[in-house]
């Protein structure tokens, strides 16, 4: 390898179908043209039982003959890749499911059947066509999915591992079927193509394996010839977040180094290992050999090149939302990126920003520097034009700001720092504190208006922050003025609104200090994740879940949280990222209100309806998050300009029934390809 970066196993909706075989060639092309030394696809199952969906990716020869063109596009740029192989087990989203034991799993509604003997000894014999079958389409080698929850993990933990046979009774018994899968799939490659395997450090459920017995797995694994130790954390219905923005960088390192005191292959690190600076120290200090990023690289696929520069500021950097790769992936969608709307759509042309000759070289001005307007003034610069941006305020970062500020959503500011060094690299004129008139914009060729939104304000008595109010009643303030610190809240707090920022404003008001993603170790606590050693799967048994979060001290704020919607609170956010929001406030003590009618507010505090009742709540502070109005009246007046230029609506300014960052990018990006 070319250096110690593997972009890590993402299923992406691209692995399914022989008709997306040149759409994945492309990705993972640009990936290796990136400089990533080592790839790893999504996974492929190695029967009908094993995939994920009922047309999910499976290994077969016919498949895998159209992917010389995948392996011929990545040997071409430098890199290697080895195709993963994954047996869902009971994670199987279809009637086929087959698990160690019967019974169906949190995440899926079918339920598993047994495999028998007979079973086992055919899926042990897929496992090795399929690696045959990669060999031939030229693939360096297999990593076998043997984490997260799939199908061999489910064999080594007495959790989902209920026989009462050779392949159950004892922790040795519950080894047998990965160590048979890794050793048939090791005589299928040979003995010069890679085999990695996916181990399991921390499973982070009840009843999941010892640190012993992960230990001994590992030890057999390098015996039979395993090559190299990816590790996982967690499976995916655990409820301790392992990869979300709120987990503390570099988390899970320590049992990482553990695993590698112990073997004697490389050992790959993995989970909020985004920072390239932690990447570098945890192979420096020698916890690990190699570190996987795969959301990273979907961010920015020349994350390895840059760095090889001296060019890590300009590094476009996951901020771990989830929204747009595993929010989209789990509902059966493509999957892509936020902060790079081209991540899985490499062959749209509608995306391609194809530079511009001398002669087709325009004047363009950007309005406003949130997401929207810092990606199109990037965008067109890249383009060759001549670009402006306009920004009302002292800095940039629009929204960014706002969700940087909330406790767990740190790596929001590193998003915006990326965007303040690629203005500078990509020579864009940058006028803080200047809101332009029309006028001011007639001479320019395009205008790209992203002047954002503006908090929607309630109709209603008492609720208008800047009126007058009777002697004690509470403060009214926007969520802006809380967030920019122009406004302070009381120790009781109603917030009015419960969707995505309503819930970021009510953790900003309780979250303690400093932030738990800036403490490891309180992080660990708060959700119960243990020492492997000590407690099996990694986890109290009295673990935080989504109905029973583990104790720490309140904030001393009350909050309230209300919304009109009967749904529950938060309902509208990410699959895999809305149930640690939800258990972050109920830890916190917010008390939720559903299915209210605001009336009004006076001396006596926030009066409502709820459940057809009058009811007073005495706070002192009411913070309103009760959705946003587009700023287009530039738009407006640009379109009165006799002769003026032409003018482009993007993200808040065009549509603001909901803040959505993935929205406003990629119509960034889509405008100006087509400019």
């Amino acid at each position: 390898m070319r250096n110690r970066i593997v972009m890590g196993s993402m299923h992406t909706g691209l692995e399914d179908s022989a008709e997306d075989v040149d759409a994945l060639t492309a990705f993972l092309g640009e990936r290796a043209r990136g400089g990533a030394g080592l790839l790893v696809t999504g996974g492929f199952s190695p029967d009908r039982t094993g995939r994920l969906t009922p047309r999910g990716a499976q290994a077969t020869p016919k498949l895998l003959a159209e992917h010389s063109r995948v392996t011929d596009a990545v040997h071409e740029a430098g890199g290697r890749i080895v195709l993963q192989l994954l047996h869902a087990g009971r994670y199987a989203f279809h009637p086929l499911a087959a698990a160690p034991s019967g019974g169906r799993s949190p995440i899926t509604p079918f339920r598993a059947r047994p495999l028998t003997r007979l079973g086992i000894s055919r899926t042990i014999r897929a496992f090795a066509r399929s690696a045959a079958a990669a060999a031939d389409a030229s693939y360096d080698g297999v990593e076998i999915m043997g984490s997260e929850g799939y199908l061999l993990n489910q064999f080594l933990a007495p959790r989902t591992n209920r026989r009462r046979d050779r392949y159950g009774r004892d922790a040795e018994g519950r080894r047998a079927v990965p160590l048979a899968i890794a050793h048939a799939v090791r005589e299928a490659l040979g003995p010069d193509r890679l085999l990695t395997y996916r181990i399991s450090l921390l499973d982070l459920v009840e009843d999941g394996q010892t640190w012993d017995e992960v230990l001994a797995l590992a030890a057999a694994l390098e015996a039979i010839g395993v090559d190299v130790l990816s590790t996982g954390i967690g499976w995916h219905e655990a409820r301790v977040p392992t990869i979300a923005t709120s987990v503390p960088r570099g988390a899970f390192t320590d049992v990482t180094a553990r695993l590698r005191a112990a073997v004697g292959v490389p050992v790959v690190a993995s989970n909020r290992l985004h920072d390239p600076l932690l990447a570098e120290d945890v192979v420096a200090r020698g916890d690990a050999d190699l570190v996987s990023m795969a959301r990273p690289l979907l961010a920015d696929p020349e994350l390895p090149h840059k760095l090889a520069e001296g060019r890590a500021a300009e590094v476009v950097p996951c901020i771990a939302c989830n929204q747009a790769c595993l929010d989209r992936v789990f509902v059966g969608e493509r999957a892509s990126c936020v902060v790079n709307p081209r991540a899985g759509h490499e062959t749209d042309p509608a995306l391609a920003l194809v530079p511009a000759s001398a002669l087709q070289r325009r004047r363009v001005a950007v309005v406003g520097a949130g997401p929207a307007g810092l990606e199109a003034a990037i965008s067109a610069a890249r383009r060759g034009f001549v670009v402006t941006l306009f920004e009302a305020g002292e800095d940039i970062g629009g929204q960014f700001r706002y969700a940087a500020r909330i406790p767990g959503k740190e790596d929001y500011a590193g998003a915006i720092s990326s965007w303040r060094t690629r203005l500078l690299t990509h020579g864009v004129g940058v006028r803080l504190g200047t809101r332009p008139s029309a006028d001011d914009l007639s001479g320019f060729d395009d205008v790209i208006v992203a002047t954002g939104v503006r908090p929607r304000t309630l109709d209603l008595p008492g609720f208008d922050p800047a009126a007058e109010r009777p002697a004690g009643s509470p403060q009214v303030v926007a969520y802006t003025d809380l967030l920019e610190g122009t406004a302070e809240a009381g120790d009781r707090v109603a917030v009015v609104g419960a969707g995505g920022i309503g819930v970021d404003v009510a953790e900003f008001l309780t979250a303690p200090s400093p932030s738990l993603a800036l403490d490891t170790a309180a992080w660990k606590e708060r959700w119960g994740v243990a020492d492997p050693a000590l407690s099996r799967g990694g986890v109290r048994p009295t673990a935080a879940t989504e109905t029973a979060p583990a104790p720490v001290a309140p904030s001393g704020r009350q909050v309230h949280i209300l919304q009109r919607k009967d749904t529950k609170i938060g309902a509208g956010l990410g699959r895999t990222t809305g149930w640690v929001h939800r258990a972050e406030l109920r830890h916190a003590g917010v008390i939720e209100h559903r299915g209210v009618v605001y009336e009004r507010i006076d001396a006596e505090g926030l009066h409502v309806l709820e459940d057809g009742e009058a009811r007073t709540l005495a706070v002192d502070t009411v913070v309103v998050c009760a959705g946003q109005v587009s700023e287009r009246g530039l738009a407006e007046d640009l379109a009165d300009l006799p002769n003026g230029p032409r003018v482009h609506v993007i993200g808040g300014a065009d549509v603001a029934a909901e803040l959505d960052a993935e929205r406003a990018i990629r119509q960034a990006v889509e405008t100006v390809a087509g400019m």
